[in-house]
């Protein structure tokens, strides 16, 4: 599947039935424009890494563009929001536009594909209301393409609502989705049954469902797509670009199609195009916590262009903005058009994900004990026992811990620490060391919960007179 941005037909709020989907052709062209809409630098392009990671302890920006986001002041106007809630509705609306048309096409395309095409487009509409679930909570469910002003306006629903449909959309998307494509690099760029399978894992373990996303990740670990164990050395899967541990990368083939911005505006200069403060800079709290001599995430593998590599980040060797720690993960930028790809699901993280359910649900266990050992001993740190991680507490401190480690930079920090909050107000006894009601206290003074969510663009509230503001905003 090429990558480009091939959509050239008239924009989708102005596609029907009518003017459009009259064929196979056309059925491709319009999925793979569901997919186009995920690698714009207001969702997966940058936006969204930066609302999971700027307002979290392991990172922070001298940027005036991010500062909101970092010290925990976002109000209504602020972009990075807003720009996400208005990519993640582009994405939807193409979505709901390949499922109210494609199953009436019949002309060349077969019984399976048009299933397949359904399925995926299943897949990414769960994804986009995911993802705005978590930065929201409840948001407007259009389930059918917005083809009229009239039908934009319409009311919020709530959390649990828009997880019913998650959950919904991606049991169809499982029955419809093959185990691969037949092609290693197809089956990381398009939605397959194991991309289903991770991302339900995910999704229950927002919602705290602790054995269906065991049983989720049971079926992506037991998958041979990605191997059945952490076999790649960890430095070998950076950058990322469809290495067997991925399960689904958003992809980017540089200047084609616009490229990915986030390694330039992360990288120290050079290797990045331009010198200016970069956001994401990896803090003294994260720097401090690692193993930089030991753990193959973090150790020290030389001199390279900018500086020296840690393996996850770089320090940076040059003057003003471009010395001391910047983020290692992507490697490449290209003038703000990189090639390098941006992991949304893999191996690693449903291996910890298991490991988390697993202790939520039954306590410490041999099972969830060796898929944690798994992430520890590819890091080069060794095995812990049940014996080290006798209880609950300590078992979830671990995973916390490794968790932060090995993922860190790809989103997911101030996500998963909101998550801890959330499972500490439902459930006192179940204790994390760092959540983000911790970071909001510290730099906003006070534990405001209204600070767990993001506020509604005020945008939205302008165009849809129906949606309420979050508490707080």
């Amino acid at each position: 599947m090429s990558c480009k941005k091939v959509l050239d037909k008239p924009p989708l709020t102005a596609i029907t039935a009518d003017n459009y989907f009259k064929n196979g052709d056309d059925a491709e062209s319009a999925i793979t424009g569901c997919y186009d809409a995920l690698q714009d630098d207001g969702y997966y392009g940058s936006v969204l890494n930066l609302l999971g990671e700027m307002p979290s302890d392991d990172v922070s920006s001298a940027n005036a563009d991010v500062f909101a986001l970092d010290k925990i002041q976002w109000t209504a106007t602020t972009s990075q929001p807003g720009r996400l809630f208005q990519n993640a509705f582009k994405g939807i609306n193409r979505a709901n536009s390949v499922i109210k048309y494609v199953p009436s096409i019949t002309t060349g395309i077969t019984t399976q594909r048009r299933g397949q095409i359904l399925g995926e487009a299943y897949f990414l509409r769960a994804l986009h209301y995911f993802n705005l679930v978590k930065c929201f909570g409840g948001v407007p469910l259009h389930l059918v393409p917005t083809e009229t002003e009239s039908q934009s306006a319409m009311a919020r629903s709530t959390t649990g609502q828009v997880y019913i449909q998650i959950e919904s959309d991606l049991t169809l998307a499982e029955g419809l989705l093959p185990e691969s494509f037949g092609n290693t690099g197809i089956d990381r760029t398009r939605a397959t049954k194991g991309a289903v399978n991770a991302l339900q894992a995910k999704v229950y373990l927002y919602e705290r469902k602790w054995q269906l996303c065991i049983s989720a990740a049971g079926k992506v670990m037991s998958n041979a797509n990605y191997g059945t164990s952490l076999n790649t050395s960890f430095n070998d899967l950076l950058p990322f670009k469809n290495h067997q541990e991925s399960i689904f990368e958003v992809q980017y083939a540089g200047s084609d199609d616009g490229g990915f911005t986030l390694p330039d505006l992360v990288l120290p200069s050079p290797p990045a195009s331009y010198s200016f403060p970069k956001y994401n800079i990896p803090t003294d709290n994260l720097m401090n916590a690692v193993d930089k001599v030991n753990d193959e995430r973090w150790k020290n593998r030389g001199t390279v262009e900018g500086g020296i590599s840690y393996t996850s980040a770089i320090l940076g060797t040059g003057d003003g903005n471009d010395g001391g720690w910047f983020v290692y993960k992507w490697r490449n930028t290209n003038f703000f058009a990189s090639n390098d790809n941006y992991p949304l699901l893999t191996l690693d993280d449903v291996y910890l994900m298991f490991a988390e359910a697993s202790n939520e649900l039954n306590g410490p266990t041999a099972d969830g004990l060796a898929r944690l050992n798994a992430i520890r001993v590819r890091a080069g740190i060794g095995e812990t026992s049940l014996a080290i991680l006798a209880s609950k507490n300590l078992f979830r401190d671990e995973v916390d811990q490794q968790r932060r480690f090995e993922m860190a930079f790809q989103g997911d920090r101030w996500f998963d620490l909101v998550r801890y909050s959330n499972q500490m107000i439902a459930d006192p006894s179940a204790v994390h060391k760092v959540s983000a009601m911790d970071i909001i206290k510290l730099q906003r003074g006070t534990a405001n919960a209204n600070y767990l969510l993001y506020p509604l663009p005020l945008d939205e509230l302008n165009s849809n007179p129906l949606a309420k503001q979050n508490p707080g905003f």
